[in-house]
């Protein structure tokens, strides 16, 4: 049986940044993805998020609270 890959096995590239949005593309499954960001008060930057930049996206479920 296959292992189905979710969103948080995969790392991503930056592709742009628009506005309050950052859309990355998987390295693996060339799949697109946008994310809002959820503190408007704190805007996404070129500097942070630059085309190219390989990232990867934890899941929110397995962090401890605080």
């Amino acid at each position: 049986m296959a292992h189905k890959m979710s969103i948080f096995d995969e790392q991503y590239r930056v592709v742009a940044i628009d506005g309050d949005r950052l859309h990355i593309r998987g390295i693996l499954s060339g799949n697109i993805l946008t994310i809002i960001n959820p503190e408007p008060a704190v805007p996404l930057t070129h500097s942070d998020y630059p085309p190219g930049k390989l990232i990867a996206l934890s899941d929110p479920s397995i962090v401890p609270p605080n």
